[in-house]
């Protein structure tokens, strides 16, 4: 289950990069009731989603010639520095050096040899998301990748992720924890083959109450079905969306 615990190697953040601030605000308010309060006038239009006042996701501009939109999963550690180091070691790509976020922490983002892109945050004065795992909130996050045991060697090189395998109605799924804790309670993820003509990715999953009523609310709002709503046993209903930049999103109404 994924916690605001914020344990070693654990997703603490996530953000949505976009070439349009407000449109994106106003999809993602409609689709999960979220709101946008700005983080101020010196950050670029940098903002966060909140419900009932507390952050669950944040947004940006896009930055970059070569960036394209899309959620970016950011994992906790100590030291955004070694991580970054561990990256290059590992195969990796840092894409941007760790710097400061004002006062709230350490942030750098990175490329994993797959070619997956990710990044990690170093909390200072802000510890993390202050919600997940409640509906319209995120509760899950995937890799998607095509060689296991490489996701694995790599990011256990970077924060000692623990790994068990499930038969996920004949497709191989690699359930994904921390380092410490028990295994089932401190799971937040899982690595996957990906879907055909797809790339290599971080995949967000949203908690929700009722997968088709969002569905429905993400086409109405100019959104996508990538793949329509799946019940598997003993997890739930799931379905994969897309803003209407085609930014990839998840959905897991839980069992």
């Amino acid at each position: 289950m994924l916690t605001t615990d914020n344990l070693t190697g654990s997703p603490n953040w996530l953000d949505i990069a976009s070439t349009d601030i407000p449109a994106t605000a106003e999809f993602y308010g409609a689709v999960f009731g979220w709101t946008f309060q700005s983080a101020g006038p010196d950050t670029g239009g940098y903002g966060f989603f909140q419900v009932d006042g507390k952050t669950v996701a944040a947004i940006g501009a896009l930055v970059g010639d070569d960036a394209v939109p899309a959620w970016t999963v950011y994992f906790n550690t100590p030291d955004a520095e070694a991580t970054a180091k561990a990256v290059e070691e590992g195969g990796g790509t840092v894409r941007l050096a760790p710097f400061d976020v004002l006062d709230a922490g350490r942030m750098a983002c990175f490329t994993d040899p797959g070619g997956a892109e990710f990044a990690v945050f170093q909390p200072g004065t802000v510890k993390g998301l202050d919600v997940t795992s409640k509906y319209n909130t995120l509760g899950w996050t995937e890799l998607h990748a095509t060689d296991h045991a490489a996701a694995m060697a790599f990011y256990g090189s970077l924060f000692d992720w623990r790994g068990g395998e499930l038969d996920m109605a004949g497709t191989p799924y690699t359930t994904l924890s921390t380092s410490t804790g028990d295994l089932l309670a401190t799971s937040f993820g899982g690595i996957i083959a990906p879907d055909e003509g797809t790339r290599s990715r971080w995949l967000p999953y949203f908690d929700v109450e009722d997968a088709d009523d969002i569905l429905a609310k993400t086409q109405e709002n100019g959104g996508s079905v990538l793949v329509p709503v799946v019940d598997v046993p003993g997890v739930g209903r799931l379905a994969r969306c897309a803003d209407p930049a085609g930014v990839a999103f998840a959905v897991l109404q839980p069992a």
